[in-house]
C-alpha cells in the first residue's frame, strides 16, 4: 500500500514511523527541511519538501497513484488540511482524511457535506483526546477503557497495586477461582516491562502489571469486585491547564458533577475562557508549577486532577504532586510515549496521548472494510480491533480452537444480536458477528486476512 502523509509534525511523524513499520511505502511532505531530516533518520520514508496544500508537491508524491493521503499539516490553520485532501481527491487519490481543529466540522451534518465533496475520514485529536479523558472520570477503577456496540462488551485496563488479590496468582488458578456469574470476563494480555504478553495458564500476575480484560455489561461489576477494585464517584474536578482539550473537558462534563476548576497561566487566556464555561466552571490564573498555589485553590479538596498543559514533564510531576496532596484520580496527557510508562510507574492512574488515538482511527483505513474500528491502547504496542464477520470468511469455518487463528491475537468477545458474550475455544464465530479482537502488530495483517 502506498501512503502520502502530508504534515511531518507530531502526529504525521508519529503515523509515518507506525505506517512505515507495516511495510508499507511512504512519503510525507513539508515544508520544513529540519522535521523531514529529523523524520528520515526514525524512519524508513522518502521525503518531499514542499509548501502546505502545493500542488506541484502532490504531483511530485505521485499522489493519483496512492491509495491513502493524510493531511495533518502542524502549526498552521487546519483548514489548509481539508483543502489538500480535497486536492489529493481530485488528483486521483481513492481514500483521503484531514486533521481539523473545528468541533463544526464534526457535527453530524456537517461531516456528511465535507464526504459528499470528497473527504472520507476527519478527526481532531484533542477531540478525541477530551471524549477519552471524560470517560476515564466516569470509569475511575481503570487506567483506560473502551466500549464495543455501546457496551455490550466492555475492555478495561487495570493495575495492579501490591493490595490486588490476584497477585502471584496463575491465570489457570485466576479461571479456577471464578464463579459461575463471574465468567463473563477474560484477561486478553498483560503488559510487563515495556512489553506485552499474550497470556498462558502459567502466566503469573505480578505488582505494578497491567491486566487486558474484556468483559461483557454483566460481567463488570463481578470483575471489579474479583479485582478489588472500585469506581471513584468524581465530584470536583481540578484540570491543570486551559488547552484546547481541557476547555472541552470541562464543557463536557460541568453539568455532570458538582465544580470545575481550571487553572491557567496565561491571563488573557483565563479570561477567555471564563466567558465560554458554565456557571460551575471557575477559570483561575496562575503558576501551573507553584505547588503553594495550587494549595492555596483548594488541590487537596477534589476527586480528581486532569493535567493538560502541553508539557510533559509538567503534566506527571503535577499529577504525582496531587496524588501526594489526596486526589483520588489524576489523568495526565502525556504525548512523549517515552514516557506513559514512566508516569505509570510514578503513580500518575492514567495517561493520554494523542498519537496513539488518532493512529487507531487512520490505521483502520488501511484493513479490509470489515474492521469498524482500530484502537491502540496506551501501555502496550498492541491493538484492539473490532470486525463484522463476512460470509465464507476463514474465520467462520470451524471453532475457535481449531481455526489456526495467530498465536499473537486473541478473540476476547462476540456480538451476536442483542447478545454479548466471551470467546472460547468451542466458539464458533457466525457472519455478521461483531468481533473484538487483541492483537500483536505483527499478527494484525494475518488477523485481517480472517475476516475478508
Amino acid at each position: 500500500m502506498r501512503i502520502v502523509i502530508e504534515g511531518a509534525g507530531e502526529i504525521g511523524s508519529h503515523l509515518a514511523k507506525m505506517l512505515s513499520g507495516e511495510a508499507y511505502d511512504i512519503t510525507v511532505i513539508d515544508p520544513d527541511t529540519t522535521r523531514l531530516a529529523h523524520l528520515v533518520s526514525t524512519a524508513d520514508v522518502a521525503t518531499i519538501h514542499g509548501d502546505i496544500s502545493s500542488i506541484r508537491a502532490l504531483k511530485e508524491a505521485d499522489v493519483a497513484h496512492a491509495d491513502l493521503f493524510i493531511a495533518v499539516n502542524p502549526f498552521t490553520n487546519q483548514d489548509v488540511n481539508v483543502v489538500s485532501a480535497l486536492l489529493a481527491k481530485k488528483l486521483g487519490c481513492p481514500k483521503v482524511c484531514a486533521r481539523v481543529d473545528d468541533e463544526e466540522y464534526l457535527a453530524y451534518d456537517n461531516k456528511y457535506l465535507f464526504t459528499e465533496m470528497g473527504i472520507d475520514m476527519m478527526f481532531y485529536p484533542e477531540k478525541i483526546a477530551s471524549g477519552e479523558i471524560v470517560e476515564l472520570l466516569r470509569r475511575t477503577a481503570s487506567t483506560e477503557s473502551m466500549d464495543f456496540a455501546r457496551g455490550k462488551l466492555q475492555m478495561a485496563v487495570y493495575k495492579l497495586e501490591d493490595d490486588s488479590p490476584i497477585i502471584d496468582m496463575k491465570l489457570s488458578e485466576f479461571a479456577a477461582a471464578l464463579t459461575s456469574d463471574q465468567m463473563q470476563f477474560r484477561v486478553v494480555a498483560v503488559s510487563r516491562d515495556n512489553q506485552t504478553l499474550m497470556p498462558s495458564p502459567e502466566t503469573k500476575f505480578r505488582y505494578h502489571d497491567l491486566v487486558f480484560i474484556i468483559t461483557t455489561r454483566e460481567g463488570l461489576q463481578p470483575m471489579m469486585k474479583f479485582l478489588g477494585k472500585n469506581n471513584i464517584e468524581v465530584g470536583k474536578l481540578m484540570i491543570l491547564g486551559g488547552s484546547h482539550i481541557g476547555e472541552m473537558v470541562a464543557r463536557a462534563i460541568s453539568r455532570q458533577i458538582e465544580s470545575v476548576k481550571i487553572i491557567e497561566s496565561d491571563r488573557q487566556r483565563a479570561i477567555d475562557l471564563s466567558s465560554r464555561t458554565d456557571d460551575n466552571v471557575m477559570v483561575v490564573s496562575g503558576d501551573i508549577r507553584d505547588s503553594d498555589f495550587l494549595l492555596e485553590e483548594g488541590i487537596r479538596d477534589y476527586d480528581a486532577f486532569v493535567a493538560v498543559t502541553g508539557n510533559d514533564e509538567t503534566n506527571i510531576l503535577a499529577c504525582v504532586m496531587a496524588k501526594k496532596y489526596g486526589v483520588s484520580r489524576t489523568v495526565a496527557e502525556v504525548e512523549n510515549i517515552e514516557y506513559i510508562r514512566l508516569a505509570e510507574e510514578m503513580g500518575v492512574d492514567a495517561v493520554i496521548n494523542k498519537k496513539l488515538m488518532t493512529a487507531g482511527r487512520i490505521f483502520k483505513m488501511t484493513l479490509s472494510n470489515k474492521v469498524r474500528f482500530v484502537r491502540y491502547m496506551s501501555g502496550t504496542d498492541a491493538e484492539v480491533l473490532e470486525y463484522i464477520v463476512a460470509p465464507d470468511s476463514r474465520i467462520t469455518r470451524k471453532p475457535l480452537k481449531d481455526i489456526g487463528f495467530p498465536s499473537g491475537a486473541i478473540i476476547g468477545g462476540v456480538i451476536r444480536g442483542a447478545e454479548s458474550f466471551i470467546a472460547v475455544g468451542d466458539t464458533q464465530i457466525q457472519p455478521y458477528d461483531r468481533v473484538a479482537v487483541f492483537a500483536l502488530p505483527e499478527a494484525v495483517k494475518e488477523v485481517d486476512r480472517f475476516f475478508k
